[in-house]
C-alpha cells in the first residue's frame, strides 16, 4: 500500500472526531457522565463475567458511536468518563477503516524510534485483522485489566498512527495537498488523544481519575 492507495474513512472523512456532540445541558451532563462511568467501571470489575465483557465491547457497534457520545463526550478530556470516551472513540475510528489504521500505524512504526510498538502490543507487522483484535483487547483491559496500561496501551496506539498520518501527508504534500491538509488533521487528533488517554492514566495511578 502507497501514499497514493490511502483512503478516506466511508464515514469519518476529515471530521470524524469532530462529529460526535454532547448533550445541551452542561450540569446535567456532567453529573449523568461521571456517575454512569463510575457506576460501569465497579459494576463490571466486581462481577467481570464474560458476556457482560463482551456486550460492552460490542455496544457501540450494536447502538452505534452517538449512543456514547451524549452519555461522555462532553466530560472533561481528563476524567473517567473522559478516559472511557476516548478508548471508545479509538476503537470506532479503527473499526470504521482497519486497512487505512493499519497503514498510517505501520508507517509510524517505520518513522519513529520508540517503545511504543511494544507498549501498544501489536505484532509486526500488524494486519487490519490484528489491530481490530488489538482495540478489542485494549477496551477489555479497561474492564477488566490493569486501567491505566490499557489507557496507555490506547496512548501508544494513537501516538504510532498519528506519526504515520503526518507522515504519509509529508509524501502527499506536493502531489495532493487536500488530502495531506487532511491527514494532518487526522494526526492532530490522533496526537490528542494521546496525550488525553497518557494524562487519564497518570491520574489514575495516583488515585486522582474521577
Amino acid at each position: 500500500m502507497s501514499p497514493r492507495d490511502f483512503h478516506r474513512p466511508a464515514q469519518f472523512s476529515g471530521h470524524e472526531f469532530e462529529a460526535f456532540q454532547g448533550g445541551d445541558d452542561p450540569a446535567v451532563m456532567h453529573r449523568v457522565a461521571h456517575e454512569s462511568a463510575s457506576a460501569l467501571l465497579a459494576r463490571v470489575r466486581n462481577d467481570p463475567s464474560p458476556e457482560i465483557l463482551d456486550r460492552l465491547v460490542a455496544f457501540t457497534d450494536a447502538n452505534g458511536i452517538d449512543a456514547l457520545a451524549e452519555l461522555w463526550a462532553g466530560a472533561t478530556a481528563h476524567s473517567l468518563p473522559g478516559a472511557l470516551w476516548r478508548i471508545y472513540l479509538m476503537r470506532a475510528v479503527i473499526r470504521q477503516n482497519p486497512n487505512d489504521i493499519t497503514y498510517l500505524f505501520e508507517r509510524g512504526t517505520q518513522v519513529t524510534a520508540t517503545i511504543d510498538q511494544v507498549v501498544a502490543g501489536a505484532p509486526a507487522p500488524a494486519s487490519p485483522e490484528e489491530i481490530l483484535e488489538l482495540a478489542d483487547q485494549i477496551l477489555r483491559g479497561v474492564f477488566v485489566g490493569d486501567f491505566a496500561l490499557a489507557l496507555d496501551r490506547g496512548a501508544a496506539f494513537c501516538r504510532l498512527a498519528g506519526a504515520g498520518a503526518t507522515s504519509v501527508a509529508d509524501d502527499l504534500e506536493a502531489t495532493e495537498p487536500a488530502r495531506a491538509s487532511e491527514l494532518t488533521r487526522r494526526a492532530l487528533r490522533l496526537s490528542e488523544l494521546a496525550v488525553d488517554l497518557s494524562a487519564c492514566a497518570a491520574l489514575w495511578r495516583d488515585g486522582s481519575l474521577a
